[in-house]
């Protein structure tokens, strides 16, 4: 038998332990467009700012490694169609693979949307359903997105 106060912090620990729940809050979307990149060229300021707008969206709800290597692939994709220029999309890709992990402790990385520390977790049935309600109250503030500005 544990010595009383040793017991005590045991059965405490333990008691606290089974209390304590993860929380999943989602906070609010936000976009700042290309993030530290700009969102289109002087003569077409918002170019490639929808494919920014969207690889948002993705990176704020976050997910698995496998959807974050798709939402990237998509944004490259998206570049490149929208410029015509493949080494743009390529160099702006590879910005965004590197400094967009979830490790990063930034603004902009991988589910910035959840508390930071969630790294690649796939979303559970509850979580989507706040993703969509976020999606929507966002959609209905700024009717036509960041880029519509």
């Amino acid at each position: 038998m544990l010595p009383s106060p040793l017991r005590c912090l045991v059965i405490a620990a333990a008691t606290l332990g089974g209390c304590a729940t993860k929380t999943s809050v989602l906070r609010p979307f936000y976009t700042d467009g290309c993030t530290m990149f700009p969102d289109g060229t002087p003569l077409s300021p918002r170019l490639w700012c929808e494919c920014c707008f969207v690889h948002d969206l993705a990176y704020w709800q976050g997910g698995t490694e496998p959807e974050r290597l798709a939402a990237d692939d998509a944004f490259r994709v998206c570049v490149q169609e929208k410029t015509g220029d493949a080494k743009q999309a390529t160099v702006m890709y590879e910005a965004v693979r590197l400094g967009g992990a979830p490790v990063f402790p930034n603004w902009y990385r991988w589910g910035y949307g959840w508390t930071f520390g969630r790294g690649y977790e796939a979303l559970t049935p509850a979580e989507r359903e706040q993703v969509s309600a976020e999606r929507a109250r966002y959609e209905k503030a700024v009717p036509g997105g960041y880029c519509a500005r």
